[in-house]
């Protein structure tokens, strides 16, 4: 019989902090991250162990004994983030719905009522495994009792016996982890130990002696200060013990028959699922033989969908017990519909008519593909009235495709009527391949979702659940789930494919009218129909054009990384004395930490293996040339893998082209994105970096035309905080880092050293991105103390800088989001939380995502000004690449001082700030000579 106990605190603080950078919230704006990571991590452990028996401990509300016995328990904890405090309530009905037992006794922690618990199961034969990623509970072990430790959400458990325990801590027996953090103190828990004995001391005293008792009857044979040390504080030493000891006698009874596991409460786990947004959970959870036989009752009130947001906007929702699927949706077949199949030219023709008559028309396409530049097309959908579509399908012949598609050109390209769709530029690019140039006003539901709510999933089945209460039919039920036995769009026959196709425009439609009215309702009508929308075009038309690549010079350098990669492993395991894995952080770590101990205290993970992160070896260059030796060869081998071997894979084989894919609503802060390949990580200032760069080329005959924002974020808050230091700075022309350091160090510009520069440019971006002292220091590599007056000397220079940040911070606070120069918010929900660690995130935050969003809303507009001029103009010249702050031409030689007349005056006129923007450009053969 295997029991397992589960420590409900640990597990629900490490689900929430899992997520902490990027945290899942619902259309409720309901933060539900610690919700989600604990039922993820209990359905693994349920899957992978199949335990007979379970429960779940919690922490009593209030103080424990040790609270009683020592006022600074756990008092240096911070405030618990209010997220968690809400998502207690929900996992506790989660975890009755499972029909779990779950034990909470007064007075007592979860440490101790497991600790009982275990100590009495295993009398009765059970192997007890206590879920938990403490420390502590390893004082615990036996042959029948385990720590069973959670590693990253979704990545498995590391089980842990008595002798695991013994081994990993240097102990006799699982009992003197009690010895040993009694000693050594627990800054966890705010133990204090003993000043000034770390693990090794204590691991070593312990052998020798057994037990601090013991330890502390001998100390006249200890020599030095740390026999004064442990003479001073035994009375503290005893009691940390007594702190560490994780009590075996709660007055709690095991009854074995209590702990059984149970069938879940199929009916109630829909209902929380369904309120949390938990869509997918539901599926894996309840399956299909899980499913409740009645119908759910969920929450269709307007007041549970996106809060007031949508609360008036939203239709008449269905009522959950009446034409509904068991998870309180509506499905194709419960609702009313006409939707037709297309596929004669008379039928063709007449629905061309219908859709000329009217303003706005939504349009879909099916394809062979995700690729846009090399599907094809299967078929296409349109619905004009909410209700009703249709699907024209498209046969696998290019001309006779062509002959289907040319009659909705007239709809296509017609400039009054607008039009409507999900991720629109994946179709724009794929009706080019047909002669069909997409033009007229658009309303894309992906992009206007994204401002409305950045942080959500902007998927049509997502907002067709979220806001219509409807499961649209998924593109697995078509043709089967990802690998290599899904079958492709075009080997299914059009009667198949109409209902779903149909279905998406229809939908598309429906999602539209409530979308639309919640951007009017935002204020976001100018970020969505003059700056988003119109980019959808210009985004389109450079994935279709896409950029040449040099494939034989990738090739040649590829060899010539390979063998310097061979010369770098020669010498690290020439450093290392022996041959090891570079690749494997624990192989790495035990040369570094073990073999030749580089330093005294290396950092751990919660594991136990050796940190050997790029942050952790940077840090560590100085300590033995071979770390820096490490990080060269990890950054090599990211770079052939990533994009010198990788690249040439990407090239489409009809136009010998790479046709990057941007994402517009990826990024919270506005930012594009690009995918296959990212451009945005290729390393710049490095040699390996500028190769990469150099196998992009321009075309035949033509020029690689590059034009870069000068220091935009700079200029941004210099606009925002109006410093007049900073203002005359730019408005006079100085080098702002030059400028910086001058007024920060008291000397003439003139006599400013390139160290001095140095250090103030990398203070003038810290601050934008919230740096801390510590941070300054650690990039500089310089003493704290400098570094503060670094941070100091700069808030001096610029005063209007530090308002700026804090006035931030306040209007954060007050409204709960901030804004760019052009409305875009950045919703900031743990900006009032009493957790400081949440706390600082969202503030950080709120200081730069106006900075960094402003800069990213420029360039989209430089780039849509750039886009129409060459239209208008007759320009051949094409926008090819947008990497952060910069845009990439093909220009035709004889347009190159046309386009960069008219690529300079757009970027720097993109926006009016108080301080000039400016742009630099270069041309050449390539992305290097340009850049």
């Amino acid at each position: 019989m295997k029991l397992f106990l589960l420590d409900a605190y640990a597990l629900i603080y490490r689900s929430y902090y899992a997520f902490i950078k990027s945290p899942r919230v619902n259309s409720k704006g309901q933060n539900t991250s610690a919700v989600f990571g604990f039922v993820n991590t209990l359905e693994e452990l349920l899957r992978k162990e199949n335990p007979t028996h379970i429960a779940v401990a919690f922490d009593p509300p209030g103080g424990t004994f040790r609270h009683d016995a020592y006022e600074k328990y756990k008092a240096q904890r911070q405030e618990t983030p209010e997220d968690i405090r809400a998502s207690v309530p929900i996992i506790k009905e989660i975890i009755a719905a499972y029909n779990i037992k779950e034990l909470e006794v007064p007075y007592y922690e979860a440490d101790d009522v497991i600790g009982t618990v275990a100590k009495k199961a295993e009398k009765e034969k059970f192997d007890v495994y206590m879920m938990t990623p403490d420390k502590d509970y390893g004082q615990l072990t036996s042959d029948h009792i385990f720590m069973y430790k959670p590693k990253f959400i979704g990545t498995g458990f590391d089980t842990l016996d008595a002798k695991a325990i013994m081994e990993k801590y240097q102990l006799s027996s699982p009992e003197q982890m009690i010895d040993l953090l009694g000693l050594m103190g627990d800054a966890s828990d705010n133990i204090p130990g003993c000043p000034g004995v770390g693990p090794k001391t204590a691991q070593k005293l312990l052998e020798e002696y057994g037990t601090i008792e013991k330890l502390l009857e001998n100390t006249e044979n200890i020599k030095g200060s740390l026999k004064l040390r442990l003479e001073e504080n035994k009375e503290q030493i005893i009691f940390s013990k007594f702190l560490a000891t994780i009590k075996t006698d709660v007055p709690i009874e095991f009854n074995k028959e209590e702990y059984k596991r149970q069938e879940i409460n199929a009916e109630k786990i829909a209902t929380l699922f369904e309120e949390l947004e938990f869509r997918t959970l539901i599926n894996r959870v309840l399956k299909k033989d899980g499913a409740p036989a009645n119908p759910v009752r969920v929450t269709t009130t307007h007041e549970a969908i996106q809060g007031d947001l949508f609360a008036e906007l939203l239709p008449p929702q269905p009522d959950a017990t009446e034409n509904t699927n068991h998870y309180g949706l509506q499905e194709l077949k419960d609702v009313d519909h006409t939707y037709y199949l297309i596929d004669k030219e008379e039928d063709i023709e007449s629905l061309v008519a219908k859709i000329l008559k009217e303003n706005s028309c939504c349009f879909d396409t099916e394809t062979t593909g995700l690729d846009p530049t090399a599907s094809e097309l299967v078929g296409m959908s349109f619905s004009f009235k909410e209700g009703e579509a249709y699907y024209v399908p498209v046969p696998a012949d290019f001309d006779k495709a062509k002959q289907i598609v040319e009659p909705f050109r007239s709809f296509f390209e017609n400039d009054s009527i607008q039009k409507v769709g999900q991720n629109l530029k994946y179709d724009i690019i794929v009706l080019k391949k047909y002669g069909i140039e997409v033009r007229g006003n658009l309303f894309d539901t992906m992009i206007a979702h994204y401002l409305i709510n950045p942080e959500l999933r902007h998927n049509m089945d997502y907002m067709a659940e979220t806001y219509l209460k409807y499961k649209t039919i998924h593109i697995d039920e078509l043709i089967g789930a990802r690998g290599k036995n899904q079958l492709n769009m075009r080997s299914l026959q059009p009667e198949q494919i109409k209902d779903y196709a149909c279905e998406d425009a229809d939908v598309t439609l429906k999602l539209k009218s409530i979308l639309e009215k919640a951007i009017e309702k935002q204020g976001l009508e100018k970020l969505l129909y003059e700056i988003e929308l119109p980019l959808v075009y210009v985004l389109a038309d450079m994935e279709y054009t896409g950029v040449g690549l040099d494939t034989e010079a990738l090739a040649e350098y590829s060899k010539t990384l390979t063998r310097e990669l061979q010369s770098i492993e020669a010498d690290i395991y020439k450093e290392a004395g022996t041959e090891l894995n570079i690749n494997s952080a624990k192989q790495v770590g035990e040369v570094l930490f073990d073999k030749l101990k580089i330093v005294d205290k290396p950092k751990k993970t919660k594991t136990g293996q050796y940190v050997t992160s790029e942050e952790t070896l940077e840090s560590l260059k100085e300590a033995h040339p071979i770390v820096g030796k490490i990080l060269e060869y990890r950054g090599l081998k990211k770079l052939l893998s990533t994009y010198i071997d990788a690249l040439p894979q990407l090239v489409n084989p009809k136009d010998r082209k790479v046709h990057t894919s941007y994402n517009q609503t990826v990024t919270a802060t506005g930012r594009l994105s690009s995918s296959n390949p990212n451009l945005q990580n290729i390393p710049i200032r490095d040699a390996q970096g500028k190769e990469i760069r150099k196998a992009f080329i321009a075309d035949k005959d033509c020029i690689f035309f590059s034009a870069d924002y000068s220091q935009i974020e700079l200029r941004i808050m210099a606009h925002l905080s109006k410093d007049p230091n900073m203002v005359d700075a730019f408005n006079s022309g100085e080098d702002i880092h030059a400028a910086t350091a001058a007024k920060i160090y008291k000397v003439p510009i003139a006599e400013v050293t390139s160290d001095m520069r140095r250090k103030a440019k990398t203070a003038n971006f810290g601050i934008i991105y919230g740096i801390s002292v510590f941070g300054l220091a650690e990039r500089l590599t310089i003493p704290r103390g400098e570094a503060k007056e670094l941070i100091d000397g700069y808030f001096e220079t610029y005063p209007k800088v530090k308002e700026y940040m804090d006035r931030s911070i306040s209007v954060a606070r007050e409204h709960t989001y901030v804004e760019t120069v052009f409305g875009r918010k950045r919703y900031l929900p743990d900006i009032n939380s009493r957790n400081t660690t949440v706390r600082g995130y969202a503030e950080r935050n709120a200081i730069n995502a106006p900075i960094q969003g402003s800069a990213a809303d420029i360039i989209k507009v430089a780039m849509n000004r750039i886009f129409d001029r060459f239209q208008r103009e007759n320009v051949k010249s094409k926008m090819i690449l947008q990497v952060h702050d910069e845009l990439n031409f093909n220009v035709v030689a004889n347009e190159l001082d046309k386009v960069q007349k008219i690529v300079i005056e757009e970027m720097e006129g993109a926006y009016k700030l108080v301080v000039p923007l400016k742009a630099d450009c270069g041309k050449g053969k390539n992305w290097l000579e340009a850049h």
